[in-house]
Order: C-alpha cells, then structure tokens, then sequence
C-alpha cells in the first residue's frame, strides 16, 4: 500500500472549526459493513440509539485531555518555544512534543507561560527525534499539573482548528474539547468519536437495550502522527498506554456471548481493544501500551462495529477506518459527505459502520 492510496481532496470550508450549539445536532453518515453494495445512508447523531439493537455494547474512551500546550522560550537567547506535554515519566520529567525556531539543546533552561503566574521553569535532558524531547520542570507533576489547568496550558487543539485571543470559540474549548464523561487525566488530544453525546443519548440508549463500558487510552502523538514516505509499511506509530478494566473485559465478554456486537466508539477505543486482545479474542485485564497500526487487511478480533469522525487524508486514522469499511468504499463514502456538506475533523459530523 502506498500513501497516496489514502489521499483526498478536502475544501477547506468543510473543515469544522468549532463546535454546534448542541452535541448531537451533529449529523451521522450509516456506512453499513456488510453487504457492501449498501450505499451510505444519511441521518442526525440523536438518531443513533434508533440504528443499533438491544443487546449490542458501546466501548468508550474515558481519558480526558489536559491543558498539556505550552508557550514559552528559551532562557538565554529567546527564542520561541512551544512544547506539547505527551506524558509523565515521574519526578518532574515529561516527554513532550517541542518546536522552536532552531534546534533545542540538551541542558538549555526554557521559561513557559510568562505573564500567567511566575514563569515555569525547565530544561531540555535529551532528544528522542522526531520533535520529541526529555524535560526536566522546577515543578512537580501535581503543582505543574495544577498550573496548567489554572491557566498557564492551552487546550491542545488540532492546527487545522484557527483560533484568536478574542475569538469567541476559544472559551468554549476546554468545555467542548472534551466528552462529557471524561475522567481519566492524560490525553492531549480528544477522543473525537465521543465528543457527540449528550447525557439525552445515553438514555435514550439505555432505553433501547443498547449497553454501554469504558476503557482508557491516552491520545497521544501515536494518534495523529503523518506517515513519512509513500510507504505504509514502512511507518511506526508512537506507543500509548491504554487501561482495560475487569467490567469492561465482562461486558465484551457477555455481548460476545449474547450474540451482541461490540462497536468501539473511535479510533482510539478500537487500538486498544485490538491490542489487548489474544488470537481468540480474549482480553487481557488491566494496563498495556500499544504501537498498533491497523491498515486493511487487518484480522478484527474483538471490534464488529465503529463510530467515528472523518478524518484526514493519508492519515493513519483513515487507514484504521478503511481496514473496516474497504479503502475504495470509504473513498466513495467522503466524497459523498463532501458532497453532501458533511463537516469533517475534530468538531465535524460523524460516521457509524455496522
């Protein structure tokens, strides 16, 4: 497979640059799994509890994004610098996602968030490439962690996602950047899948018989990464770390037994479910990480369905999506919804294949 495979031509006005006033206003594009001669059919996302059938169960990611970017610069010379926080490694230190102007230095002292409280002291340890680096902060993580989400961080919106100091949208982001059900701190970017539903979904899902679980995986630079080079095979995705608990090892279990599908709310849940799963489709209990790359071809073990955004050309997460529906048919399915004025990314409309 080449990269080139998976490209399309998106116009820019169909790239969602905030939310709707209401979550499920968003509108849902059924791409039926099978037969594959179906053609997509075009509904709103309240509609949903009305396509899937009691007894199937939806898989959730609980992470929840932090206000993990950073602005800042360098001590001696100046120069900008902005750093993305992707995770923990205990005692001050972060991996995180940096650019600036020129190369960073192993031992440079960097001051963050200036003019928002006294400046946040670090300094740069080692690179792992790709943008990629070791930081050591004055700060320890509970103290820097209280103040990023004081204001010193920034929600880590995707680049196509243009914001202004005074633009009315961005207060709206850390409420709507986020699933009303997030718990588990750790994410730098949403699990966008899950951004659609209301508290009016999940009853009315409950209503229909429709079931519901959660598992966590950390959205990091593993998720939203380019591919390098025209070959697919080629690329290595960055691992993440993922929790499956005992209830929601049950509850997979239980729906497979009843004859349920298990339809993964986003790329993300589907990783992990995917990854923790043995040849037979058991699933390990408790934390694991995961560099898993799903491109067609790929042998589903646990996952029947998914819900899902549209996604961005050449990107790992159109890959995953055309392992399930077929990438010629998923190509044919966005230009419908290019068509059809579907809006498309983060903030965008989404998809549901079963």
């Amino acid at each position: 497979m080449k990269l080139s495979d998976f490209d399309y031509e998106l116009p820019g006005e169909r790239i969602a640059q905030a939310p709707l006033a209401r979550r499920d206003d968003s509108r849902l594009m059924v791409l039926p799994r099978l037969p594959v001669t179906d053609p997509p059919s075009h509904r709103r996302f309240r509609d949903l509890p009305g396509l899937l059938r009691a007894g199937d169960l939806l898989v959730f990611n609980d992470t929840r994004v932090f206000p993990a970017r950073l602005q800042g610069r360098k001590a001696t010379s100046g120069g900008k610098v902005e750093a993305l926080l992707l995770e923990s490694l205990g005692e001050g230190r972060w991996r995180a996602l940096c650019g600036s102007s020129k190369p960073l230095r192993p031992g440079g002292e960097l001051l963050f968030a200036e003019g928002r409280g006294e400046p946040i002291r670090a300094w740069i340890e080692e690179a792992e490439g790709e943008g990629v680096q070791r930081l050591r902060f004055e700060l320890p993580d509970e103290a820097l962690l209280a103040r990023l989400e004081a204001g010193a961080g920034e929600v880590p919106l995707p680049p196509y996602i243009q914001r202004e100091e005074d633009d009315a949208a961005a207060g709206a982001d850390r409420e709507r950047y986020q699933t009303i059900f997030a718990r588990e701190r750790g994410a730098v970017a949403a699990p966008t899948a899950g951004l659609h539903f209301t508290e009016e979904t999940f009853a009315a899902l409950a209503a229909a018989g429709t079931e519901r679980t959660f598992i966590t995986l950390h959205v990091g630079p593993g998720t939203f990464l380019p591919v390098r080079g025209e070959s697919v095979a080629g690329h290595k995705m960055h691992e993440e770390s993922y929790e499956i608990g005992e209830a929601a090892a049950g509850a997979i279990a239980a729906c497979k037994a009843r004859g349920g599908r298990v339809i993964s709310v986003g790329t993300t849940s589907l990783r992990a479910l995917e990854a923790a799963a043995s040849a037979a489709g058991e699933l390990a209990v408790g934390p694991g990480r995961t560099e898993l790359f799903v491109t067609p071809g790929f042998g589903f073990r646990v996952v029947d369905g998914l819900l899902t955004n549209f996604h961005l050309p050449r990107s790992t997460l159109l890959m995953l999506v055309a392992a399930l529906a077929g990438r010629e048919r998923l190509l044919a399915a966005y230009r419908e919804a290019i068509d059809e004025g579907y809006r498309f990314y983060s903030y965008g409309d989404a998809m549901l294949l079963v």
